[in-house]
């Protein structure tokens, strides 16, 4: 079963906006940081904690995560996770104390880990080979457009009804993407991409009902070098994700309520970033002849590019896509959710050392300077590692 290209994209728009609702109920705390902070007598070291729990439990459910959307499908795997982790968000308004509010960022965690797994799973199913860098551009624009939403709405509802307020509403957002989920995906054609497990997807040549086993899927190159470059990249922005709120206010002196002003354009230059490498990677798809470009001279640009959070966000584009490129489709979300949960080492370590930093120094300064040099060593490890062509490259055609 095809889809038509206006059908695939909007496929991929609306798991866009599951990733939007996603940052947004998990950046409401950063931006809300200090009256909470303040109200649970909670300091910047312990508040680094609390970043470093939800990543844990991130980092320790992501791939079994991915595992279980492969079997289930998309489509399922998206909407169970959508519905528990409101639920969870919505918990976040009643706690009592520090250590509830850690209980809560722990089980956040675990409900949103299937998130990006299902999301990258429904790019690749629903859209061809020629736009899926594009496509996965747009996904990961998901991420900063709801870091973008969230600081002036959680900043906003702060401010004029309190801090339990803001995480109340923004909960609201993911009961309200349901419909609109069950809407796209319920035609017959998207829900026989979507819906079935991975293993009664038609692909090319023959291969195991369930794809190669979680132990050789970490040991595949493309996995293995897009692991090496998440690791890299992600320092930097977390510190856009979890402590510029903090670091406007706090760092730069600028009052609370004038912090969604300036919070919103680091987060739009990653944006610009991760559609810009995308659609150039995607042209540069369309062209190739034999299995998919490495890309290596987009990837040194935007690694050059980190420290203006354009690079950044270009560099998860192009190593997600390749990566996606290589493995076998059905392990599309396992390996999704290895990323991610290589992405939540980095904010379960560095996390809690930032915030150390910040309570001995007084000062984020150091942190965001070193934090911002990682990206270029990992972009050259991911150029040099070499790779062979790969066997997975048919597309879901789309008319």
């Amino acid at each position: 079963m095809t889809l038509s290209r206006g059908h695939a994209w909007l496929v991929a728009g609306v798991a866009t906006l599951a990733m939007s609702v996603s940052y947004v109920d998990r950046q409401v705390m950063a931006n809300i940081a200090t009256s909470v902070r303040k109200a649970l007598d909670i300091d910047a070291e312990h508040f680094g904690w609390l970043a470093g729990a939800f990543s844990l439990a991130y980092l320790l459910v992501a791939p079994l995560a991915g595992t279980l959307v492969d079997r289930m499908g998309a489509r399922r795997g998206l909407m169970a996770a959508m519905a528990a982790w409101s639920l969870v968000s919505a918990a976040h308004a009643l706690v009592p104390s520090f250590a509830a509010l850690l209980a809560l960022r722990i089980l956040l965690g675990v409900t949103e880990a299937p998130s990006f797994p299902a999301a990258a799973q429904s790019v690749r199913r629903a859209l061809p080979a020629g736009d899926r860098s594009a496509a996965f551009g747009l996904l990961f624009t998901g991420s900063s457009l709801g870091a973008v939403v969230a600081a002036p709405l959680a900043i906003g509802l702060d401010a004029r009804f309190g801090w339990r307020t803001a995480f109340l509403v923004a909960s609201l957002l993911g009961m309200g993407w349901l419909p609109l989920w069950l809407l796209v995906t319920g035609v017959p054609a998207v829900r026989e991409v979507l819906a079935l497990p991975e293993a009664d997807v038609p692909r090319p040549g023959p291969s195991p009902s369930r794809g190669p086993s979680f132990g050789a899927l970490f040991a595949d190159r493309a996995v293995l070098r897009a692991l090496v470059l998440v690791v890299a990249t992600a320092p930097a922005l977390m510190f856009v994700f979890v402590w510029l709120p903090q670091y406007i206010e706090l760092g730069r002196g600028i009052p609370r309520h004038a912090v969604a002003r300036y919070v919103w354009l680091p987060l739009v230059m990653a944006d610009l970033g991760m559609l810009g490498f995308g659609m150039l990677a995607s042209q540069r798809d369309r062209r190739a002849v034999g299995g998919p470009r490495s890309h290596v001279e987009l990837v040194l640009v935007a690694a050059a590019m980190e420290s203006g959070l354009a690079g950044g966000g270009g560099l998860y584009t192009v190593l997600t896509a390749d990566m996606m490129a290589r493995i076998d489709p059905a392990r599309v979300s396992t390996a999704g959710g290895l990323t991610a949960a290589a992405q939540s080492l980095v904010y379960v370590v560095l996390n809690p050392v930032v915030g150390r930093w910040v309570d001995r120094t007084h000062s984020f300064d150091g942190s965001l300077v070193l934090l911002g040099l990682l990206s270029l060593p990992g972009a050259l490890v991911w150029a040099l590692t070499p790779m062979r062509a790969a066997s997975f490259t048919a597309a879901t055609p789309a008319r």
